[in-house]
C-alpha cells in the first residue's frame, strides 16, 4: 500500500493526537496542526520527517489556506483531512453571550469551512481524497447547557451531509464520526463556560456528572479511523464509542412516534 498524506487539525492532543499517531504507525505521512507545535516534539523526534508540524488556528481563513498549500508542497497531495479542532461551549441559552457562541462557530464550524474550501481545489483535481469531520453523538441528539456547542455540531452535520452530495461525483469521499463522551479535556481546560444564573441551578446540578466512572480514553480511536480510512465505500456516518449507538434509538423512536402522532396536522397546513 502506497503511503498516504494526512492532514489533521487540533492535533496537540485528544482524538487529534490518536489520529496523528495512528497514522504514523501505518506508515503515513501526516501535516499535523496545532495552536502550539512545541505539542508535537515528541512526534517530529520519533518519525522524523513524516510528520510535519503547522501552526494553525482554523479561525484565520488566510492561515489555513497557507497550511493547506504548505502540506501539499511538502507531500506533493492530500489524501485523509480530518477536521478534529474544536472546544465545548456550557451554558444555558439564556446564560451564553453572543460573544460566546460567535467563537464557538468561528472554530467548530467556520474552522471546518476554512479547511473543507482550502483542500476541495486538491481533491478535485486528484480526483480521489477522503474528507472526516469530527463531530459528536451532539451532532444528533441535544442536552440542556449545551445549546451553543450543539449549534455548532448540528450545522456541521447539514454542512457536510450536503457537501457529501456535491463532492461525490469527484471521486472524494466524506464522512462525519460521531463520538461519545470520552477523557479529553473538551469540557474541561479547552471549554469556555458561561456564567451561569441562579435560575437553572437545577439544570446544571442535574447536568454535573455522577457516579458510574470515568468516561473511557480514546485508546481505540486510532485503529477505528484507519479501518474507516481503509473502508471500500466510507460511511457518511459512523459512531465512536458505545454511548451513541444507546442514544441514537430512543431519540429518533421519539421523533418519529411525534412526527406520526401530528401528522393530520401536517396535512391540514395542505388544506387536506
Amino acid at each position: 500500500m502506497m503511503s498516504r498524506v494526512w492532514f489533521v487539525t487540533g492535533t496537540s492532543k485528544g482524538f487529534g493526537r490518536e489520529f496523528v499517531i495512528a497514522a504514523l504507525e501505518a506508515g503515513d505521512r501526516v501535516a499535523a496542526t496545532a495552536r502550539n507545535t512545541d505539542t508535537l516534539a515528541d512526534l517530529v523526534e520519533k518519525y522524523g520527517d513524516a510528520i510535519l508540524p503547522l501552526r494553525l488556528d482554523v479561525t484565520a481563513r488566510d492561515e489555513v489556506f497557507a497550511a493547506v498549500a504548505a502540506a501539499h508542497k511538502a507531500f506533493g497531495s492530500l489524501d485523509i483531512i480530518i477536521n478534529n479542532a474544536g472546544y465545548g461551549l456550557f451554558g444555558t441559552v439564556e446564560e451564553i453571550t453572543e460573544q460566546q457562541l460567535r467563537d464557538q462557530l468561528d472554530t467548530n464550524l467556520f474552522g471546518v469551512l476554512h479547511v473543507t474550501q482550502a483542500v476541495l481545489p486538491i481533491l478535485r483535481e486528484q480526483g480521489s481524497g477522503h474528507i472526516i469531520q469530527i463531530s459528536t453523538i451532539g451532532g444528533v441528539a441535544a442536552f440542556p447547557t449545551l445549546g451553543g456547542y450543539h449549534a455548532s455540531k448540528w450545522a456541521l452535520e447539514g454542512l457536510t451531509e450536503s457537501l457529501s452530495q456535491e463532492v461525490a461525483g469527484f471521486g472524494i469521499k466524506v464522512t462525519l464520526v460521531e463520538p461519545g463522551g470520552f477523557d479529553t479535556d473538551w469540557n474541561s481546560a479547552s471549554a469556555t463556560v458561561a456564567e451561569p444564573l441562579p435560575q437553572y441551578a437545577a439544570i446544571h446540578d442535574a447536568m454535573t456528572p455522577r457516579a458510574g466512572g470515568p468516561s473511557p480514553k480514546p485508546v481505540g480511536f486510532g485503529s477505528a479511523i484507519l479501518k474507516v480510512v481503509e473502508a471500500e465505500k466510507a460511511p457518511l456516518r459512523v459512531f465512536f464509542g458505545e454511548q451513541p449507538t444507546q442514544i441514537a434509538p430512543h431519540i429518533y423512536k421519539q421523533r418519529l412516534d411525534e412526527w406520526a402522532a401530528w401528522a393530520p396536522v401536517s396535512r391540514e397546513a395542505e388544506g387536506k
